[in-house]
């Protein structure tokens, strides 16, 4: 156990703390999962928020950065999230064309991350143990 979690196992003789951060003792090694690119996990990625005017909103559409209908992917550097507002404003442009703040000043290469790290919110004592996590940021 390298972190205690928020509590004890208590057995009529015994106390045990309930660990939050373990260390396995061998690897397993499996393929990395490749993350569906879904709604849910450009919102999250994102953070719920529009990434042309930067609103904070629950109301969120899909929107590819590069037009489908002008050859742009549909993939994870091509999908934000923006208001319905922005979404609208952009039409079928590029954000250029549309006189629009780009959405490059984030990271859109990110592909989905796996289920536990929008748990790093509220759990301060696993940031340490994440590759590429820095505590006043988020990841870099």
């Amino acid at each position: 156990m390298l972190e205690n979690g928020r509590g004890y196992l208590r057995s009529p003789a015994l106390v045990f703390p309930i660990p939050s951060v373990i260390r396995l003792i061998y690897v397993i090694r499996r393929p990395r999962p490749q993350g569906r690119l879904s709604r849910r996990d450009v919102f999250l990625r994102d953070h719920y928020a529009c990434q042309y005017c930067g609103r904070h909103t629950h109301d969120l559409t899909l929107d590819h950065v590069i037009p489908r209908k002008r050859g742009g992917p549909h993939d994870w550097a091509n999908v934000v999230a923006a208001c319905k507002a922005c979404n609208h404003r952009k039409a079928g442009r590029t954000p250029e064309e549309a006189h629009m703040r780009s959405p490059g000043h984030r990271s859109v290469d990110l592909q989905p991350l796996p289920s536990f790290y929008h748990y790093l919110d509220s759990q301060m004592e696993w940031r340490k143990f994440v590759p590429g996590y820095d505590v006043d940021l988020g990841f870099s």
